[in-house]
């Protein structure tokens, strides 16, 4: 089951995930000295600036950092993931203490297939594979829609039955804009730890839905499911009022 852990204010959320991201960062460095992050968009960013940024315990030179998912967009395009991380992340640590971050090459944006091909050979070739050839990162952040999707996995797409790819190309995302990279479940299922960052009062019908069905449907549910490592939701109180779990 997942681990949810709630608090009452955007900054409490934001400092608890930072003590669990501390803690993964300090094992991964201590095995193999780096830290293979995937994150998404969103406001999941910004929890990592406030939890993070001025945290001494952060060692951002150590991170490589990839994106669950990507617009096919120009990189400092307003719907462009990496440019909220650089925005929201990047632009508030000292540039000698920037993590590398791997992005969508802009070259190459008129293809859809090769933008997912390159960025699956960019984590291949970058993040550590299990004995199946899948890659392991250390830990994926995510966020979770009102539709319950994440990364780029939508309620009812086929995508959510993709088993070969890494990195699959959407032409038809039903939240704009259309064209997309993702990860697939072959590598949520793969990581050590993945987790959630949910608040607002917005996000509460949705969570009880993926926390109270019992044969989940909806993608952010499928991965508290399949998920091998421990899964993660820090979310505000008002996230879960009514919603019928556990939580630290």
């Amino acid at each position: 089951m997942p681990k949810v852990i709630s608090k009452n204010e955007s900054q409490l959320v934001a400092e608890a995930a930072a003590a669990e991201i501390i803690r993964l960062q300090n094992e991964s460095i201590a095995a193999t000295g780096a830290f293979h992050v995937a994150v998404s968009g969103g406001s999941l960013v910004s929890a990592l600036r406030k939890g993070l940024v001025n945290n001494s315990e952060t060692k951002f030179p150590k991170w490589k950092i990839f994106f669950s998912d990507e617009r096919l967009v120009k990189l400092d395009d307003a719907d462009s993931n990496y440019g909220l991380l650089k925005k929201d992340l990047l632009d508030h640590i000292p540039k000698d203490q920037q993590p590398q971050v791997f992005t969508v090459k802009e070259s190459l944006l008129n293809d859809s297939d090769a933008v997912s091909k390159d960025y699956q050979e960019q984590i291949v070739k970058n993040v550590p594979l299990n004995g199946q050839g899948v890659p392991v990162f250390d830990l994926i952040l995510l966020g979770c829609g009102p539709d319950g999707h994440t990364c780029s996995l939508f309620p009812g797409h086929a995508l959510l039955k993709e088993e070969t790819k890494f990195v699959a190309t959407i032409e038809d995302s039903p939240k704009p804009p259309p064209r997309r990279i993702t990860i697939t479940f072959p590598v949520l299922k793969a990581a050590k730890a993945i987790a959630f960052v949910a608040e607002g009062a917005g996000k509460a019908p949705v969570l009880k839905q993926i926390f109270e069905e019992p044969e989940p449907t909806l993608p952010s549910a499928i991965v508290n499911k399949v998920a091998t490592g421990p899964v993660f939701w820090f979310v505000s109180d008002s996230a879960v009022e009514g919603v019928n779990l556990s939580k630290i």
